[in-house]
């Protein structure tokens, strides 16, 4: 069969080259011709039809919490159930939120947008102008792609602006300036993007100006991730500017001085290695991923901190560097979110969050515990710039999300909870470490059931990430994994290097020549499945999706004998060539250039397409992507699906034409996806 595809495509030294032109419809095709049956089965399963509808009817529920955006003292909401299958968006008042019956009003319907315009409009978000936000800039995908047109919306009148600012479909990023200006990074023309395919030029668009005559504000280097505007609103000051991001682990930031004709942008005297999280004040609050010397002060990683932005603009940022917290040993910060008085601050202890606020006062910053539920996950939902209220949800596997608000001078307070979904009363929750490769102690969670024999016949699914900062935390089971433990199943998440959940060494760790640590990490976990007796390889499963997907490749092909199922969703696969596809090139920091032979020979050794063996006995690998997906190109699972084809492996492989990297546009589509996986996992390690 391999032969043959080399005579069709004329490529003898690698068959599957064709794969790597954008159309790749022929890859496609291929692949659908010798596996549409393998889907098909998991579709004509009779448990299918019952399991789709199961979890469409929990996305649709009425009954579920229709989480808010704070924004200038009203909430805003975008809804999406059976009726409203592209989403509605709407507002109430914080009164009427709170009083658990909000009374809604209706501000733009998608669906009916959709279908006037006649377009496949998947809505991506707005921004709306303090401090009447009025005035907003709604980013719309056909397909829900990241590529997106932003137009000019009347959020009192409820209508597209006439002569409004509205941008052709790109990757790009406009924000607000002032009511008649917006800073916009987009593609301007040849040579405008970096090789990562976002905007390497930021320009000063202003109102009734055709885009070509915007003023250039500044332009970074066409090997950077991008350059990204941002523009904060707040009643203690405004700052506009650039993020500016060489690659995806360090950040530059300048900041917009003066007016009209005069303006400039003036770069921020702050290293690198940051994480810009926003301004309060005076102030710039940031997260230090390495440690920054300065003067006579040490500041670890981890640190968050503050320093006064025209101390940062005139080169003397020790004049009033301030460190609002510092974590320890096992603890880390996971989000940062700036409310108006206070900055709001969820922190990890091994992997289970509390919440603490920081304040400002003549000695520096208070810092205190709000007082939430312990022993399961703590996001901070929104917080508003123009009120002193914000939203946080608590949630743990087996507990349903509950929502408080947080007003200054009260006790959080619950507005409303999620209905339970399924029955937790058989059903336990534990932490567990497994040892890795290096003597690293790995934590993971297990959710199974208490009767449970250590038999190691339990169908067991490990899920995992281990990159970019993402941390995994307790979240309550929905979708696939609520299905597949409603069914029997044991459900295991591994918190493996490369994620955020001991702060920045935890991720830098398994970085470029080191990735090798995080794929440890999750064979040791896997071993521990199965050595705790809870599990085998027969009956053990492994899932996961993007640079999980990655995993699950390197999985498949480093230790094949541990899984007898593998879920690869919109997956990197082919490491040799990711960087030349879309978006891959913005990963670099991450994983290596393949282009420099001494990274691109660490790479190799773990790259999935490349160590692929004929030789080998795989388990069966179910491929999930989208077409419309213009951030992992999905020539990575048509080519390893086609290459593990040609070996006569078995693979199942499902390509939804739209939905971006969620390979989902709607709700609809989701529970599709969610029965497909439980099928398959069911058939492989239950059946």
């Amino acid at each position: 069969m391999a032969a043959a595809i080399t005579a069709a495509v004329g490529a003898e030294d690698d068959p599957f080259l064709w794969l790597e032109e954008v159309e790749g419809d022929k890859a496609l095709e291929w692949v659908h011709e010798r596996n549409d049956h393998s889907l098909g089965l998991l579709e004509k399963d009779p448990r299918f039809d019952a399991l789709r509808d199961r979890a469409l009817k929990d996305y649709n529920a009425k009954d579920k919490i229709a989480y808010g955006r704070l924004t200038g003292g009203a909430v805003h909401n975008f809804w999406q159930d059976e009726t409203n299958v592209r989403g509605l968006w709407r507002r109430t008042s914080l009164k009427s939120y709170k009083s658990g019956d909000p009374k809604w009003v209706d501000v733009l319907d998608f669906d009916k947008l959709a279908e006037e315009e006649g377009e496949n409009w998947v809505y991506k978000g707005r921004k709306c102008l303090a401090p009447d936000f009025g005035r907003c800039l709604i980013e719309l995908s056909r397909g829900g792609g990241d590529a997106v047109v932003v137009r000019e919306f009347d959020a009192f009148t409820k209508r597209f602006v006439d002569g409004g600012f509205e941008t052709e479909e790109a990757k790009q990023e406009v924000v607000w300036v002032d009511a008649n200006t917006v800073l916009i990074g987009t593609d301007f023309g040849d040579g405008t993007m970096t090789d990562s395919g976002y905007a390497n030029q930021i320009k000063l668009w202003k109102r009734n100006e055709p885009l070509s005559m915007a003023k250039l504000m500044h332009e970074g280097d066409r090997k950077d991730v991008g350059s990204f505007p941002f523009a904060s609103h707040r009643p203690d000051g405004t700052y506009v500017g650039v993020v500016q991001a060489p690659d995806f682990f360090t950040e530059v930031i300048h900041i917009m001085d003066g007016e009209g004709e005069e303006a400039e942008m003036r770069k921020l005297a702050l290293p690198k290695a940051i994480s810009f999280k926003g301004f309060f004040a005076d102030m710039i609050i940031l997260k230090m991923r390495k440690a920054w010397t300065l003067g006579a002060k040490e500041i670890k990683p981890g640190s968050l901190v503050s320093i006064k932005v025209v101390d940062a603009i005139a080169g003397r940022p020790e004049l009033s560097l301030q460190v609002i917290l510092e974590t320890g040993e096992g603890s880390s910060i996971d989000d940062v979110t700036i409310g108006r008085d206070r900055i709001f601050i969820p922190v990890l202890d091994d992997v289970t969050g509390n919440l603490k606020a920081a304040r400002p006062d003549a000695s520096g910053w208070q810092v205190a515990d709000i007082g939430m539920p312990e022993n399961g996950s703590l996001s901070v939902v929104s917080a508003d710039d123009w009120t002193d209220a914000a939203f946080v949800n608590f949630e743990s596997f087996l507990q349903p999300d509950t929502l408080y608000v947080v007003e200054r001078g009260m006790a959080p307070e619950e507005i409303t909870s999620l209905p339970t979904r399924f029955d937790t009363s058989n059903l336990v929750t534990e932490q567990k470490f497994a040892t890795s490769a290096d003597g690293t102690s790995v934590p993971y969670f297990l959710i199974r059931h208490k009767d449970t024999k250590m038999d190691g016949k339990t169908p067991t699914v490990l899920y995992g990430y281990g990159g970019f900062e993402i941390s995994l935390t307790p979240g309550y089971l929905s979708g696939f994994s609520k299905l597949w433990v409603e069914e029997g199943g044991a459900y295991a998440v591994a918190n493996i290097r490369g994620g955020g959940e001991y702060g920045p060494g935890w991720h830098q760790a398994a970085l470029k020549e080191n990735r090798q640590l995080a794929y440890d990490d999750f064979i040791a976990v896997g071993e521990d499945l199965i050595s705790s007796g809870l599990t085998s390889p027969e009956h053990l499963g492994i899932r996961g999706g993007s640079n999980g997907g990655l995993l699950m490749g390197v999985m498949t092909t480093q230790r094949p004998d541990l899984w007898n199922a593998v879920i690869c969703a919109v997956p990197l696969l082919d490491m040799m060539r990711f960087h030349t596809l879309l978006a891959g090139a913005s990963w670099m920091g991450e994983y290596g250039n393949p282009d420099i032979p001494e990274e691109r020979d660490y790479i190799l050794k773990y790259s999935p397409y490349q160590n692929l063996d004929a030789n080998k006995d795989y388990p069966e690998v179910f491929f999930y992507t989208s077409t419309k997906d213009d951030r992992v190109h999905p020539g990575h699972a048509r080519k390893m699906a086609a290459k593990m084809l040609s070996m006569g492996k078995p693979v199942i492989y499902y390509e939804n034409t739209e939905g971006g990297h969620s390979a989902a546009a709607n709700l609809k589509q989701k529970a599709f996806t969610d029965a497909l996986q439980t099928v398959y996992v069911l058939k492989k390690l239950m059946d």
